[in-house]
């Protein structure tokens, strides 16, 4: 029944933030688009620039509000899905969370409005502050949530105190420096300015092929391909840093996505393909290239990475230390709290604590680790290693994703400075159905993150079986069931409205002739092939 009531929990915060992380990544990047054309419009005057701001902060909008419906419901679900998770961390993982609220959100949301009505209220200079303060808080907003995703995933600067069974801040500079936060800031908001530009010009590329608004169409292309270029490399390049330190921090999540069940002699070799088998621990029909792994995960030729079978064997040892500490824990609550007990005992607990997590895996098989079976502490050592070939594809279809990103927002870059925009239709037509790629790879992105912390809700500290609230499995089914049925509408409603804003297209007040460069040989308007489902 528990692991059930776990199982539950999990599904139905996974789909609400599924749900939510749709609307994320577009507001991240629009919001810097829109003040990037804005800023050419108040450098140059020319009122095409406002018109393609405003249209493109129309859609924004849309997407923002309903960022904004299906993000409120995730912050209340750790107080009434996961009360022990928010009992027992809630001291530091609310800190950055109430910070976002107060820094970001209220930010953000305060110069979103002046956005949409201060055009004829604001000077040029006022209104593009205000476009650039939207910009700041969307992106500071992500900073925040990652900061406390990030520590979930790295738990540094806190402590656990036992006379209050409490996690405590010990040092918050710490949690702000996290290099697991800031790599995972990086790369999600650079993922986000990729998904904006692609959005960008597939709309654009469709209004092309369709022969409309080809002036606000075509420099809405030149700008998305430019900075969804530089996005794409960046994403690549700080995804990067987020393996590296996985091999510090999260060994076990950086073996399951290579499938790599023995420890390889260095440098690793990288699984291109395969398919592992959990049960034989092994991948069948297996391409590896050499050394890839090794430079990817350690940076050098001669450091090893150890392999899942390995650090099994590791986190048994981690759970026989972590019993110490918990037994530890126990003597000094039935003594009445750390000022009651003797430095031997205080020792036990200073010199274990770190592995008292570990100990904690044993709650799903008895409910006093100390009686654990040897088989036990064995099969809980096992549950430290998650599902891997979900892991092990998600990774592979987001990297390949990414690299196709990089050849289109490429190619598109260099048709802008060939002016060559419209020259061929396939490719204009490839960016229309390149549309929802950004997205599935934001979504395979977020599940490797955390599917692949799997059994930690807080990494080495906190067991996911251990932190959910004691709910019935039809309270469980029946709001995951209106959960998903109302995020389903608002997706809708969202759709649609996007999709009529789009058909409908920009509303224009300049010149259409203003600063278009007319081609001697350019082909009539085309007729369109490709429409907007």
């Amino acid at each position: 029944m528990d692991l059930d009531i776990v199982s539950l929990s999990r599904l139905q915060f996974a789909a609400t933030a599924l749900y939510h992380f749709l609307f994320v990544p577009l507001t991240i990047g629009l919001s810097i688009l829109l003040a990037i054309m804005e800023t050419v419009y108040v450098m140059t005057g020319r009122v095409i620039w406002r018109d393609m701001t405003k249209f493109w902060g129309t859609l924004f909008g849309i997407n923002f509000a309903m960022g904004v419906a299906t993000g409120i419901v995730m912050e209340f679900q750790f107080g009434m899905n996961w009360s022990y998770y928010s009992h027992y961390v809630g001291d530091v993982f609310g800190a950055p969370l109430a910070i976002e609220g107060l820094m970001a959100f209220f930010l953000e949301a305060t110069f979103v409005g002046l956005f949409f009505f201060g055009w004829d209220k604001l000077s040029k200079v006022g209104h593009l502050i205000t476009t650039w303060a939207v910009a700041l808080g969307s992106n500071l907003s992500a900073l925040w949530i990652l900061i406390a995703n990030g520590w979930m995933q790295n738990p540094v600067g806190a402590a656990l105190n036992p006379d209050t069974m409490r996690m405590e801040v010990t040092n918050f500079f710490d949690v702000l420096t996290n290099p697991v936060a800031q790599a995972k800031f990086v790369h999600t908001v650079s993922a986000g300015y990729v998904t904006a530009a692609i959005f960008v010009l597939g709309v654009s590329a469709w209004y092309v092929l369709k022969g409309r608004h080809l002036d606000i169409a075509k420099r809405s292309m030149t700008v998305a391909a430019s900075f969804g270029l530089a996005a794409a490399l960046s994403v690549v390049v700080l995804g990067d840093e987020s393996g590296y330190l996985s091999t510090e921090h999260q060994r076990m999540k950086l073996a399951a996505i290579e499938g790599m069940w023995d420890t390889q002699d260095a440098p690793a070799a990288f699984t291109l393909i395969g398919f592992p088998d959990q049960e034989a621990r092994e991948n069948h029909y297996a391409i590896h290239i050499p050394f890839v792994m090794g430079l990817i995960g350690t940076r050098s030729l001669n450091t090893s990475i150890p392999g899942i079978i390995e650090l099994v064997e590791r986190a048994e040892g981690r759970i026989s230390n972590g019993l110490k500490a918990y037994d530890a824990l126990q003597k000094i609550r039935e003594n009445g709290g750390m000022k009651n007990i003797t430095h031997e005992l205080q020792t036990q607990f200073e010199e274990n604590g770190g592995d008292l997590g570990y100990a904690l895996l044993l709650r799903r098989y008895v409910d006093d680790p100390r009686q654990a079976t040897p088989e036990q502490i064995k099969q809980a050592a096992w549950d430290t290693v998650p599902q891997v070939s979900p892991l092990f594809w998600s990774f592979r279809i987001m990297v390949a994703i990414g690299i196709f990103m990089i050849l289109l927002t490429g190619t598109f870059f260099v048709l802008s400075a060939r002016r060559a925009l419209d020259r061929h239709r396939w490719l204009l037509k490839v960016a229309v159905w390149s549309i929802p790629l950004p997205w599935i790879a934001a979504e395979a992105g977020w599940f490797v993150a955390e599917f692949g912390r799997q059994p930690w809700v807080i990494e080495g500290v906190l067991p996911t079986a251990v932190a959910v609230s004691n709910l019935g499995i039809k309270t469980l089914l029946i709001s995951l069931a209106g959960f998903v049925a109302i995020y389903t509408v608002l997706l809708i409603v969202e759709m649609k409205l996007m999709l009529k804003a789009i058909r409908k297209g920009p509303q224009t007040e300049h010149d259409p002739n203003e600063g278009v460069n007319v081609r001697a040989n350019q082909p009539s308007a085309p007729t369109a092939t490709v429409e907007l489902a």
